[in-house]
């Protein structure tokens, strides 16, 4: 199945969406220190892409609100977020158990403004989620958030909140049903143990599997409960290309469209399965990636895109940049223009690279095998669940804008761009036609999960008294011990 989804009235699929883009100015000065992998700096080099490819006058900019302590804890156990809110590098040599308990000091370091920089990409995404429940895009993009490994109380994998499931916890207060698709070469384990037995939420994970972070994700792992048959995993090995990507994720995520029939989409799309990553094994080129994503838009269905992992940062920068052309409708030139990192990509000084010529361990036989497995497991679902009907959550309001503001401004290319890579603060210096997105979560339960009769050797089961002590799903950390080599850099 190599085609599209649903064509729009319209005609082809090349035609523009409109699109909502959120993007804080101060996000490049975080820092995770020295040496680390996780650059926060690649956010602000693939927002001056956008800048200086003329993309932003295409879409409404956004500065995301802040998410507060009440809207990360519709996941994340209180006493989490409070350690979050209140650790510092100055302090934490006084909380090594609070530290150790959560997870927190090796892979996932302290650093200065830790909270905020969690406040600041839980919003974005939340916030996109916000706009697409409101009808007031088509599609909303987050490059800062994507966060995919973080647990209900711990960090883990560069990952300290989960932004995807907050998200996708306000797009169920309007769609009875949330697709999450993730091609980030790493699992995407935080949200499918979040949704691991609902059949609310279905998550399809494609990422490098066997002795490699988080050493989760086997193709026989497909929920639980309800859930069973609703979270889906693509194993694959070394060296995958665009060719043998596609052989998979097009029919798997068509018959997925077809059965589960999402209300609205939210795709993960960490660049590090690009070829060339610092710490990936993946061949795929940036068009290669990038049409996953024309293909989830081709369905017309309400999308959120988020970032997640990249780790070589010029690659990243490119990588999102095109897709957000992609989610426009625009075909960007490899020509790069002239702007402020340029020298980041010489000598060539183009938008595309070409993959490498490393050995494809997927051989045609295991691909064969992973889309039967995964073809028979969805054969087993005959028709997208219904919801029983009760009372649905309150919609988080949007707050109205300025009487100055016009909704149909657009991005003036000259503003916030006289910034340099070096790690200061940076002056707010976004202009009015960034619109700021009020984030109201109501402390109210997210209904609609009923209850799992969950087996306790089952390793990913809901705790569901804690679920409603809480008034928003909150999951309990897996038992699964992690493997002691992993990709990231670490001392364990």
């Amino acid at each position: 199945m190599d085609t599209g989804g649903n064509s729009l009235p319209s005609g082809a699929d090349g035609v523009k969406r409109k699109v909502s883009y959120f993007y804080d100015p101060e996000i490049g000065n975080y820092y995770y220190g020295q040496g680390h992998p996780m650059k926060p700096h690649r956010i602000r080099m693939t927002h001056a892409l956008l800048a200086h490819y003329g993309l932003l006058q295409h879409m409404q900019v956004f500065k995301p609100t802040l998410a507060k302590d009440k809207d990360l804890c519709r996941f994340h156990a209180d006493d989490y977020v409070s350690f979050l809110r209140n650790i510092t590098p100055e302090t934490q040599q006084d909380q090594l158990r609070q530290l150790k308990r959560f997870n927190v000091g090796e892979d996932c370091p302290v650093f200065d403004g830790l909270y905020s920089f969690c406040q600041t990409y839980a919003g974005g995404s939340v916030g996109g989620a916000v706009k697409l429940n409101h009808s007031q895009c088509d599609i909303a993009v987050n490059w800062a958030g994507g966060l995919h490994h973080a647990k209900k109380c711990e960090a883990s994998g560069f990952c300290y909140v989960n932004d995807i499931v907050l998200a996708i916890l306000e797009l169920l207060k309007q769609h009875e049903r949330v697709l999450y698709v993730d091609i980030d070469i790493h699992h995407g384990d935080g949200v499918e143990e979040a949704f691991y037995t609902t059949d609310r939420v279905m998550t399809v994970s494609f990422h490098k599997f066997g002795d490699y972070f988080p050493g989760t994700g086997d193709i026989r792992d497909i929920g639980y409960g309800k859930g069973k048959y609703y979270s889906l995993n693509v194993p694959l090995d070394d060296g995958i290309d665009d060719e043998s990507y596609h052989s998979l994720f097009k029919p798997i995520m068509g018959k997925v469209m077809e059965i589960f029939k999402p209300g609205a989409v939210v795709l993960q799309c960490g660049a590090d399965s690009l070829s060339g990553d610092r710490l990936g094994c993946f061949n795929l080129s940036i068009k290669g990636h990038a049409e996953c994503v024309k293909y989830m838009r081709s369905f017309n269905v309400p999308l959120l895109l988020l970032g997640g992992g990249g780790y070589t940062i010029r690659n990243v920068a490119r990588c999102w940049c095109y897709e957000t052309g992609v989610a426009l409708g625009m075909e960007v030139d490899n020509k790069m223009p002239q702007h402020e990192y340029y020298e980041y990509f010489g000598p060539d000084y183009t938008l595309h690279v070409a993959p490498s010529n490393m050995e494809n361990k997927n051989s045609r036989k295991i691909l064969e095998d992973i889309r039967a497995n995964l073809l028979g497991y969805l054969s087993k679902l005959q028709h997208a669940p219904s919801v029983q009907f009760q009372e649905r959550p309150p919609d988080t309001e949007l707050q109205e804008a300025d009487e100055d503001d016009n909704g149909d401004d657009r991005w003036d290319e000259d503003s916030a761009m006289d910034i340099d890579c070096e790690r200061k603060q940076l002056p707010s210096r976004m202009k009015t036609e960034i619109y700021v997105t009020e984030i109201k979560m109501e402390d109210a339960e997210t209904k609609g999960f009923e209850r799992a009769a969950a087996d306790p050797t089952c390793r990913k089961a809901l705790d569901m008294s804690s679920m409603m002590e809480n008034h928003g799903l909150k999951i309990e950390r897996g038992t699964v011990n992690e493997p002691e080599d992993r990709m990231y850099p670490s001392s364990k």
